[in-house]
């Protein structure tokens, strides 16, 4: 296993035990129940649960530190975007006439004097970061504990049809590749004197849009090759074939996937009936 490969830290894991289909049960009712909350609180259990779910399959904590690093900033803009300017909306979820104002721009400032900061639009936003918490944190809690081979033979046993699945498996595997073609090219730079980590965020912006070029070619040639090979062995996507690596449902897998069901079924009724999840203007 290498430091650099994510994909290998979870395969070992107890999470990696379950069947696809399971896993893709659990992960559609945590992406159901998240989009369907507009509370922060209880998008915020939502979040802890996800993470202790990454942390029972083994995803690598470098991983998900990175992740919340390269999001910050967007959710810093999403949550002060709601705060600011969401303001009809988040009226219209909580029937207030007024929002509570926290901070009010002054006014003699050209274009954004007087706009407020409102408590309600904050929470909202905070939501919104949270709902995209978890819906990032469900796609490696089954990519990473699931080799491809598996997943494969899960998605067609779910009555995926097997050119889809194919696509998704070659799309999951062209992702290495091309993460090992982006720290070639780093390394190839720093052999010629060029040191990326000394550079400001302006040159380190346009050091990475070079990549861009070189990144592109290359998955050019690596998906001709890809069709190449599948063209010599007369690829023809039937669903009708045996595997190498086969999939069964088991009694845990049974379990997650009835547990995953009820859960996704009781968000739903509580919020349509009695507004359990509504956004309310508090926490």
């Amino acid at each position: 296993m290498s430091d650099g490969n994510y994909s290998d830290f979870g395969r070992d894991s107890l999470f990696a035990q379950i069947d696809v289909r399971a896993k893709l049960s659990c992960v559609a009712s945590l992406s159901t129940i998240t989009l369907l909350w507009d509370r922060p609180l209880f998008q915020g259990v939502l979040v802890v649960v996800v993470f202790l779910l990454c942390l029972l399959g083994n995803v690598a904590g470098s991983y998900l530190k990175s992740i919340f690093r390269i999001m910050l900033p967007f959710y810093l803009i999403l949550l002060f975007t709601h705060g600011f300017f969401n303001v009809q909306y988040v009226k219209s979820l909580t029937g207030q006439a007024e929002l509570t104002t926290l901070w009010r721009v002054p006014s003699d400032i050209w274009g954004i004097g007087g706009a407020r900061l409102t408590q309600e639009g904050m929470l909202f936003g905070l939501n919104a970061c949270l709902k995209t918490v978890v819906l990032t944190l469900v796609a490696p809690l089954l990519i990473f504990t699931t080799s491809v081979d598996s997943l494969i033979a899960g998605l067609v046993r779910a009555r995926v049809p097997y050119k889809l699945a194919f696509i998704l498996s070659a799309t999951l595997r062209f992702f290495p590749m091309l993460l090992a073609d982006v720290r070639a090219i780093i390394d190839a730079q720093r052999m010629r004197g060029l040191s990326v980590e000394r550079m400001g965020l302006p040159g380190r912006i346009r050091v990475y849009a070079r990549l861009a070029v070189p990144l592109i070619l290359g998955a050019m040639t690596k998906s001709q090759q890809l069709e190449v090979v599948l063209q010599s062995k007369a690829f023809s996507g039937a669903r009708d074939r045996t595997y190498l690596h086969d999939t069964h449902l088991r009694a845990a897998d049974y379990c997650m996937i009835g547990v995953s069901g009820l859960a996704a079924l009781a968000a739903i009724a509580l919020y349509a009936c009695w507004g359990v999840g509504r956004f309310t203007g508090s926490l």
